[in-house]
């Protein structure tokens, strides 16, 4: 995340170590820890070769790569800037100078986390949400963003009006980052965040409006083949492109789903799917 005196992402210095388990870093440069399986991966603004070399002798790790590279290249290449969609108008946390997020406004301190807007996926599931929310033949009070990264979407469904957010992800880092943007966006009597890992614990979904599902194949497989994922009213499925349909289509439980809706932005696809069952 953005420290004084950094205003904005310029160098990212990468450094990939074989342990998880290596200890805060309390550093002015230091822009975070992705821990992701076995492994940490550290963060910061410029190089920091002897503090990490020193990180790794006292922890046993091993530096398995560094990279130094350019903030556009971590963000394939796109310049982060504001966008619009509909309602909604997105402001990394460099352009908003301070100010105060309006009604439609949402300021975003985007980090090295999936979520800041420009995906394909991430801005199809804004439209989506935008359109979904402001129907007026549907009530969504309450939402669930599983893997939700820097909380985008969940602090999306709050300013569309949901009264009730749970923004969900395992990376202890992306958590960070959604509690400091939902912080940002003055949303923490909507949105909570929740560090959890979906692929093997489930969070209750009963009582859900929408679920928000922007995941990789694999996991929504997963997650499709366990009956306790199909308890909640709607679900906006996403993260996966045309040829991968086929699969995921025969994996979902088609005599409970009803398909409201399907979206398409460049090679990516998106559903929005009804549960059938009266109960819900």
């Amino acid at each position: 995340m953005l420290r004084p005196p950094y205003t904005r992402y310029d160098r990212l210095a990468v450094y990939y170590l074989d342990r998880r388990d290596v200890p805060s870093v309390d550093d002015p440069d230091f822009i975070g820890c992705w821990v992701e399986d076995d492994a940490a991966i550290l963060f910061f603004h410029r190089p920091k070769d002897d503090l990490v070399n020193d990180l790794c002798r006292t922890t046993d790790a091993r530096l398995i790569y560094r990279a130094d590279l350019d903030y556009r290249d971590w963000e394939a290449g796109v310049t982060i800037g504001s966008f619009a969609t509909g309602f909604l108008l997105v402001r990394p946390v460099w352009e908003a100078a301070g100010q105060a997020a309006g009604p439609g406004e949402i300021i975003l301190d985007p980090s090295v986390i999936f979520g800041s807007g420009f995906h394909a996926t991430t801005r199809l599931c804004l439209e989506t949400l935008e359109r979904v929310l402001t129907a007026t033949d549907e009530t969504i009070g309450s939402v669930i963003d599983l893997g939700t990264g820097t909380g985008l979407l969940a602090i999306a469904a709050a300013k569309l009006g949901a009264a009730h957010v749970t923004a969900v992800d395992v990376n202890p880092l992306a958590c960070k980052v959604a509690r400091r943007n939902v912080e940002l966006n003055s949303c923490g009597s909507r949105v909570e965040v929740v560090q959890l890992d979906v692929g093997g614990v489930l969070p209750d979904l009963r009582g859900y409006d929408l679920v928000v599902a922007n995941l990789y194949k694999g996991l929504l497989l997963r997650l499709f083949a366990e009956p306790r994922f199909w308890l909640a009213k709607m679900y906006m499925i996403s993260g996966f492109i045309a040829a991968m349909e086929g699969e995921l289509l025969a994996g979902l439980p088609a005599d409970r789903l009803q398909v409201q809706l399907r979206g398409a932005r460049e090679m990516w696809r998106l559903w929005l799917l009804r549960n059938r069952r009266q109960e819900i």
